[in-house]
């Protein structure tokens, strides 16, 4: 079986050899050349879901302005695995986002570090970062700039996504009763599941969310925190006040959702296929209308519920709502992080031509391809109105097929605060689009509830604060250390399942086990070492 196992790696490994080979990486460096023949850059991103074309219309605009095509590599492994035999083989696609193992190329001296290239070819970079652009440095010891970031500058957080949400239809049928709590969302999904035993010819489900991969982070484990107040600091808890972090499964409290998610699964409410279903699976579901509620974030939800906005029944789309653990506690969906810098594009030790590959990500952070990558072409995708405000002229769902938006993440983002040259947001999210956005069943809801928006129920970023040290699933690990955290989230999330899906009296011996072996991992010390970190990025920040 080994021997075997050692194969089907070999075979893996020669084919991602093979696609590079083929595909080459840059080629001319003459800017005549630009324009009869595209220079190529292959790509790999961990969150790659299947093949990949860069051949939309944002892309091939990308393409005509620069000259340069992007080639998606995928690669049908975890994304752990993927890095494994990229680092093993010391071989690698032109342009990599590092998703949570930087730190590991960085050890292997896998990346070529922009600071050569700024001066002379970082204009764009250099504006659109302003003063955050030392944010993108990895560490006090190493201050080099390996990567751009993937996640907004300046960000105004305009669709929240609330810790659960629940279809407009179920809240209608309740006679939109006030929902603050676990309990009361509980009792809303119990009531409409009995008198409503089927949806569309299928069994109602009660709540429905996806463990697949790394879904389990948002879908299962954020949560947790977010129902008492703590914001998204992955699979941390930090306080606020000492900076100390403390590993989310060794906090006092946070076992109240567990238990909560073990209650429904025990009343029938919770869809046992949460725990084995792939995001695909769910996506059908979701569509078909049968699932009443889950958790979530709103990207994550947002394409479905514009699908489900422009069919027969907007009325399963999804409400978005302010649910804690108990009444007087802050949700914060709309906390504000700052700029925590983090991951993002990285150009390899492979790529022939890393000038040529830093000049693309430094258009990238221009004006003029921030515009591109979020509103699409002028005359086609959108237009500016007598005032001068920038208008959008496609539903979401045509603007996906367009590529809007397709290519900005995880590359260089401004931001939806961040204002361009004519005055107009580089994003679509403020306020009034929003609103635009908002079908029936959704302004009903919101009236029901005396507000406009979803952002209105929740608690304010001004009562949250902003975050001075960003965020900490952002911060890149030693690979030892790393090491560590993925093996007891690894234990946590199977640990995790286990208990939701047996009988409640046995939750308390399984949890105390839980957390007794999560110590022994010695996971408790990479909690110290976090908080070192964050004292240090708080410190390297003010410099």
């Amino acid at each position: 079986m080994k021997n075997k196992n050692n194969r089907i790696k070999a075979f893996y490994f020669f084919l991602i050899i093979l696609y590079f080979f083929i595909y080459g990486s840059c080629s001319k460096k003459d800017s005549q050349a630009y324009n009869e023949e595209p220079v190529i850059f292959t790509y790999y991103s961990p969150d790659f879901t299947g093949e990949i074309e860069f051949s939309d219309a944002v892309a091939q605009e990308i393409t005509k302005r620069t000259g340069v095509k992007l080639k998606p590599v995928y690669i049908n492994r975890e994304k752990e695995d993927v890095a494994s035999l990229m680092l093993a083989d010391d071989f690698y696609p032109d342009l990599i986002f590092a998703k949570g193992t930087l730190s590991e190329f960085v050890e292997k001296k896998a990346l070529v570090p922009f600071d050569q290239f700024i001066d002379e070819h970082g204009n764009n970079m250099k504006k659109l970062y302003g003063n955050q652009l030392s944010r993108l440095r990895y560490s006090m010891d190493d201050p080099s700039i390996y990567a751009t970031s993937a996640y907004e500058i300046r960000q105004e957080v305009n669709t929240p996504s609330g810790s659960l949400q629940i279809q407009n239809a179920v809240l209608k049928d309740a006679g939109y009763p006030k929902i603050q709590t676990l309990d009361d969302f509980e009792k809303v999904l119990l009531a409409y599941k009995r008198k409503y035993p089927e949806i569309n010819d299928h069994k109602t489900i009660g709540l429905s969310f996806v463990c697949d991969e790394w879904w389990w982070f948002v879908d299962l484990s954020n949560p947790a925190g977010f129902v008492w107040g703590f914001g998204d600091d992955g699979q941390w808890i930090v306080d606020q006040k000492t900076y100390k972090a403390t590993y989310k499964f060794l906090y006092p409290k946070i076992d109240v959702y567990f238990r909560w998610l073990n209650k429904l699964y025990n009343e029938d409410l919770l869809d046992p296929d949460s725990f084995t279903q792939t995001f695909d699976v769910w996506k059908t579901k979701i569509s078909e209308g049968y699932i009443l509620g889950t958790s979530c974030p709103y990207y994550q939800l947002s394409e479905l519920q514009d699908k489900i906005s422009l069919s027969d029944h907007p009325e399963r789309s999804y409400a978005f709502l302010p649910v804690t653990a108990q009444k007087g506690i802050l949700e914060p969906s709309l906390k504000d992080y700052g700029f925590a810098g983090g991951w993002g594009i990285a150009i390899t030790k492979s790529c022939k031509d890393p000038e040529r590959a830093f000049e693309f990500l430094d258009w990238l952070c221009s004006e003029e391809a921030q515009i591109l990558t979020n509103w699409g072409i002028e005359g086609q995708d959108y237009y500016y109105d007598n005032s001068g405000k920038r208008i959008s002229l496609n539903d979401p769902v045509k603007d996906r097929e367009r590529g809007i938006g397709a290519w900005a993440y995880p590359f260089p983002q401004a931001g939806t605060a961040y204002k361009d040259s004519t005055g107009n947001f580089f994003g679509k999210s403020q306020r009034d689009n929003v609103i635009k956005s908002y079908n029936e069943a959704e302004k009903e809801t919101l009236q029901a509830y005396g507000a406009e928006t979803w952002n209105d129920l929740f608690p304010t970023s001004e009562e949250l604060g902003v975050s001075d040290y960003g965020q900490v699933w952002q911060y890149p690990l030693k690979t030892q250390s790393q090491k560590i955290v993925d093996n007891a989230d690894a234990y946590v999330k199977q640990a995790l399942i286990s208990m939701i899906m047996d009988k409640p009296e046995n939750f308390d011996a399984s949890w105390n086990k839980m957390c007794k072996d999560l110590k022994k991992m010695g996971i408790e010390d990479i909690g110290k070492e976090i908080t070192d970190l964050i004292v240090e990025k708080v410190n390297f920040w003010k410099e």
